[in-house]
C-alpha cells in the first residue's frame, strides 16, 4: 500500500491555501442623506440594456465579491426594496414598468443607475427607441459609470449608500 502524499506545489493545497475572495477594499465615502441602517434591499431593473451590466451584478453579488457581506441583496419586488438598481437606457417600451416600479418602492427610496447607458445614455443616447437616460425619469442617488461596470465597482457604490 502505498500512501497519498501532496507535492509540495500540488493543485489541492493552493486550493486550500489561498483566499476564496478578494480583500475587501477600505471603506469609501458615504453618500450624505441615503445611508440606510442595516442592509440595503433593492429591486433590479432592466430598463433596456445589453445584458452587459447584468453579467457585472451577477459577478458582484457571487462569492468572489460577494455584496450580501456588507448587506446588500437583490429582491423581487419594489414593495420590499429600499431602492432601485437601474441598468440600461430608459427605451419607450420600458418607460412605464421604470415608473410604476419607481412609484411601487416605499418612501424614502434610493436609485442606483448602474453603467453609461443607466447615467448617460451611453452609445444608444440618440437610437429611436429610447426615451432618455434614467435622471430624465428620476433624481439618481448613486451614479455607477462604466461599460459595463466593474463589480468591485457596484460592491463599493452599494456599501456607500449602507455605510457597511
Amino acid at each position: 500500500m502505498s500512501t497519498l502524499r501532496y507535492r509540495k506545489g500540488s493543485i489541492f493545497r493552493s486550493l486550500v491555501s489561498r483566499a476564496r475572495t478578494e480583500r475587501a477594499v477600505s471603506m469609501p465615502d458615504v453618500i450624505p442623506g441615503t445611508r440606510l441602517r442595516g442592509s440595503l434591499q433593492l429591486r433590479h431593473v432592466d430598463a433596456g440594456s445589453c445584458n452587459g451590466c447584468e453579467v457585472e451584478i451577477a459577478s458582484a453579488f457571487a462569492p468572489t465579491y460577494d455584496a450580501a457581506q456588507f448587506g446588500a441583496r437583490l429582491v423581487a419586488s419594489p414593495r420590499h426594496a429600499d431602492g432601485v438598481l437601474v441598468t440600461g437606457v430608459v427605451t419607450r417600451n420600458m418607460a412605464g414598468a421604470l415608473v410604476r416600479t419607481l412609484d411601487a418602492l416605499p418612501r424614502p427610496a434610493v436609485v442606483v443607475a448602474c453603467g453609461d447607458c443607466a447615467v448617460s445614455g451611453g452609445i444608444f443616447r440618440d437610437a429611436y427607441g429610447v426615451a432618455g437616460a434614467l435622471d430624465s425619469f428620476v433624481d439618481v442617488d448613486v451614479r455607477i459609470p462604466g461599460c459595463p461596470p466593474h463589480p468591485e465597482a457596484i460592491t463599493q457604490a452599494l456599501r456607500s449608500l449602507s455605510g457597511r
